[in-house]
C-alpha cells in the first residue's frame, strides 16, 4: 500500500475515533442534564469516563469545605463502599495537588511517585499502576477531583484520554453541583415544613389556652360594665375593647392555620350578599363615626345572590373593611358597593385613608407584612386581614386586588363566581379516556 494512503486511512481512524469519542460525550452530558440525584449521577460520570478512556477503574473525590480534605463519592469496583469513610489530604497527595495547581496530572508509574497513597490500594486490594487525574471545576471554583486508574492498552495514557477525561470532567463538574445545590434546597424545604408544622401546632394549642381565660374576662368585664358608671365603667370600657382585640388576633390566627393545613373547608348555602354586605357595614358604623368618618352604601335592588361560604365571606368583607376604617384618618370617607357582571359579583371598598404604595400592591397580602416598619407604624394589627381576605377569596376561586394613590386613598377589589364550578357534559365526555 502507497504509505501515503496508509497515513490517509490513518487519519481518517483516528477522525472517526474522536467523533465517535465527541457523540458518546453529547449523548453522557444529555444524560448527566437529565439526572437530579446525586448518586446514580456520580455513577453515570465514572461509567462513562472509564469506558471513553477504555480504563480499569475510575474514582472521583469531593472537596469537604469543612475540613478542607477530599473524600471518596463514588467509584467503580466490588469494594469501593470501603472507601467511603477514607479522606485524602490536600497536602502530599496526588489528588491534592490536582485541586491546588487547577490543572490535569498524569502518572505513569503511580508506585514511584512519593505523593501516592498506597492505603487506598490497601482498602479496596487494588494495584494502581497508572493514574489520570483531572479537577472537577465549577466555574472558578474547585470541587473535587476524578481519578482515572490504569489504561487497559499498551500504549498508556494519551493527549486524547486526557482532553476527553478534561471536557467529561467540566460537564460532570456542573451536574454534580446542581444535583447538590438541588439536595441542599430539598433539605431546607423539609426544615422549612417541620417548621411550618410546628408553628401550626403551637398556634393550635396557644388559641386553645388563651381562649378559655379570655372568655372568663370578657365574661366578667362585660357583668362590672354593666353594673358600674363613671370612670370605672370608662376604664372597663378600655379592658372590653382590649380584651375584644385580644379575641380578633386569636381568630386570625386560628383561621390562618386553617388555611395553611387545608382544613378551611367550605360551608355553601345560598344568601343575599346584599344583606351581608349591610350587615357587615352596619357593624363598623359606629367605630366610623367615632372617628368622625362618613361610611356609605351603594347596592343595587338585586339581592345579589350567591352560592358561597357565608362565614368566610363575611371574613373577607370585615377584614378589608377594618382595614378601611383603621387606615382612613378622621372626617374621611368610606365607600362600599357590589354590583353583578355576568356569573360574577364585584364588590369594591373604597376610602380616602394613607393610600399604599404601588410596590406594595402585591405584598399587603402576604402574612404579617406591614407597609410601614414595624418598630414605627402608627396601625395595630399583626398584618394577618388581608392575608386571610385573599385566602378566603381563593377557596371560593375568586379575586382580590388593590388600586390605591398614596396620600388619597385605596379601592379594594372582589370577585366572586355567583355560584361554584360545575362540570358540564361536555367537559365530562372531554375528558373521558
Amino acid at each position: 500500500m502507497d504509505p501515503r494512503d496508509e497515513m490517509l486511512e490513518q487519519r481518517i481512524a483516528g477522525l472517526e475515533r474522536r467523533i465517535a469519542y465527541l457523540e458518546r460525550i453529547v449523548k453522557v452530558s444529555q444524560i448527566l442534564n437529565s439526572t437530579l440525584s446525586l448518586e446514580p449521577l456520580l455513577g453515570i460520570i465514572i461509567q462513562s469516563a472509564t469506558e471513553l478512556t477504555h480504563t480499569e477503574a475510575c474514582s472521583i473525590m469531593l472537596l469537604d469545605k469543612r475540613t478542607g480534605e477530599l473524600r471518596f463519592a463514588h467509584t467503580i469496583g466490588e469494594r469501593s463502599e470501603g472507601l467511603r469513610n477514607v479522606t485524602v489530604p490536600l497536602d502530599n497527595s496526588i489528588a491534592g495537588w490536582i485541586v491546588r495547581k487547577r490543572k490535569p496530572l498524569l502518572i505513569r508509574d503511580a508506585k514511584s511517585d512519593p505523593r501516592w497513597h498506597s492505603q487506598v490500594d490497601k482498602t479496596i486490594d487494588f494495584d494502581t499502576r497508572s493514574i489520570l487525574g483531572v479537577p472537577l471545576k465549577v466555574k472558578d471554583e474547585v470541587i473535587g477531583v476524578m481519578e482515572l486508574l490504569n489504561k487497559l492498552d499498551d500504549h498508556g495514557f494519551s493527549q486524547d484520554d486526557i482532553q476527553i477525561a478534561s471536557t467529561l470532567a467540566a460537564q460532570a463538574a456542573i451536574a454534580i453541583e446542581n444535583a447538590r445545590l438541588l439536595d441542599e434546597l430539598q433539605r431546607a424545604y423539609d426544615d422549612l415544613a417541620e417548621l411550618d408544622r410546628l408553628k401550626s401546632d403551637f398556634v393550635s394549642v396557644a388559641s386553645h389556652e388563651l381562649r378559655t381565660p379570655l372568655a372568663v374576662i370578657l365574661g366578667y368585664a362585660s357583668f362590672l360594665r354593666e353594673e358600674v358608671s363613671g370612670e370605672a365603667g370608662e376604664q372597663l370600657s378600655i379592658v372590653l375593647q382590649s380584651a375584644m382585640r385580644l379575641r380578633s388576633i386569636i381568630d386570625d390566627m386560628v383561621n390562618l392555620r386553617h388555611v395553611d393545613t387545608g382544613e378551611s373547608q367550605l360551608q355553601r348555602d345560598i344568601f343575599s350578599m346584599k344583606e351581608l354586605i349591610s350587615e357587615v357595614t352596619n357593624e363598623f358604623v359606629q367605630l366610623a363615626k367615632a372617628k368622625q368618618q362618613t361610611v356609605t352604601l351603594d347596592l343595587p335592588d338585586d339581592p345579589l345572590n350567591i352560592d358561597a361560604d357565608r362565614q368566610k365571606i363575611y371574613l373577607v368583607l370585615a377584614n378589608i373593611l377594618s382595614n378601611a376604617v383603621k387606615f382612613t384618618p378622621g372626617a374621611g370617607r368610606v365607600q362600599v358597593s357590589a354590583y353583578r357582571k355576568g356569573e360574577e359579583i364585584w364588590i369594591a371598598v373604597m376610602d380616602t385613608g394613607v393610600g399604599i404604595p404601588e410596590r406594595d400592591y402585591q405584598r399587603i397580602f402576604d402574612r404579617f407584612y406591614q407597609v410601614e416598619p414595624s418598630l414605627t407604624r402608627r396601625y395595630e394589627g399583626m398584618g394577618l386581614g388581608l392575608s386571610i381576605a385573599k385566602s378566603m377569596v381563593e377557596l371560593h376561586e375568586g379575586r382580590i386586588w388593590v388600586d390605591s394613590v398614596v396620600g388619597k386613598g385605596s379601592r379594594f377589589t372582589v370577585v366572586l363566581p355567583i355560584s361554584p364550578f360545575k362540570e358540564t357534559p361536555v367537559a365530562k365526555l372531554a375528558s373521558t379516556p
